[in-house]
């Protein structure tokens, strides 16, 4: 039997990962720089988990979009998720007016995605492979 990832479980899983990571982390691990390490506030860090969810949820939600359901929504919702999150990076003042938005956005995404996926109402237009 092959083993097959349900890629948005996996997309929302990262998107709550980062939520955590954004709202608690700083309060839970303030004290980190006494001992040398700092992943607070780490511009490396924040931008290589942003990518890694855009990373995942972009393969997720395009493969439900190709194969299954054509529906452009999630896709959309997703990159607007993605974008507020660059917004936070950028505008730093704002980033919890921009955080909760796009964690909303994403997770909202991903679970469109799955609904319309197991609808299965497939549209087998002539760039459907399945």
């Amino acid at each position: 039997m092959p083993f097959k990832v349900n890629w948005d479980a996996l997309g929302i899983a990262t998107s709550v990962a980062c939520a955590i990571h954004c709202a608690v982390l700083p309060l839970l691990l303030s004290s980190l720089p006494i001992f040398g390490i700092n992943i607070i506030d780490n511009i490396v860090f924040e931008y290589c988990m942003i990518f890694l969810a855009a990373a995942i949820g972009v393969y997720a939600l395009y493969h439900g979009y190709k194969k299954h359901h054509h529906n452009p929504g999630p896709l959309l919702a997703f990159s607007a998720g993605i974008v507020l999150l660059l917004l936070k990076q950028v505008l730093h003042h704002l980033q919890l007016w921009f955080l909760v938005p796009a964690v909303f956005a994403i997770v909202w995404a991903h679970f469109r995605n799955f609904q319309l996926y197991r609808q299965g109402q497939h549209c087998h237009t002539g760039d459907c492979k399945h």
